[in-house]
């Protein structure tokens, strides 16, 4: 009997609930470009690509978000790439306006000469979700790249989005600053 008694409190303990202000930001990046290709230090190819990628971060009214992102970077003629990076972006970048943001991270190549190693992403974001990437990447097997991607982020695009709306308003943004 004690141990209902107990495990009853136990319960009531955890379904009690206050309020929560989990604001997150987040990301999901659609871009095409090119990425330069090394393998064995010796062969040297350019493959057009396709960039997926999403991922969350801290609360976007912070000065600084901080966050992580899942990568997948298709090379057509090749194969695609998998990989998980660290995201450090300004305010200006999450709400879609102009800002920047950093990303490192490792990958894992599963084609070819299989490769594990890191990389790195400068992400430059201008209003209305468009997205440059800039980026590369050093692995074993002498593997190495580099390329850009341009695309649109979905999220910037439309629930954090803040530029325009003096002439063209986001009903609910997911944060708005304090007027």
């Amino acid at each position: 009997m004690k141990k209902l008694v107990s495990c009853l409190g136990v319960c009531a303990a955890l379904a009690a609930t206050g309020h929560a202000r989990a604001d997150v930001s987040s990301w999901v990046y659609v871009g095409g470009g090119a990425t330069r290709l090394k393998q064995n230090h010796l062969t040297l190819r350019t493959d057009p690509t396709l960039a997926i990628e999403a991922g969350m971060g801290t609360n976007p009214k912070n000065s600084l978000i901080v966050g992580g992102m899942f990568k997948l970077a298709t090379l057509f003629g090749d194969g695609a790439d998998l990989g998980l990076s660290l995201r450090v972006a300004s305010q200006g970048f999450v709400t879609g306006r102009f800002g920047l943001a950093v990303d490192a991270g490792g990958y894992q190549r599963f084609w070819g000469e299989k490769s594990s190693g890191g990389q790195a992403s400068l992400v430059l974001g201008a209003p209305w979700g468009l997205t440059l990437s800039l980026g590369g990447g050093l692995g074993t097997n002498g593997a190495s790249h580099y390329g850009a991607t341009l695309g649109i982020d979905l999220a910037r695009l439309t629930v954090y989005r803040l530029a325009g709306e003096n002439w063209f308003p986001n009903p609910s943004p997911a944060y708005r600053p304090k007027e």
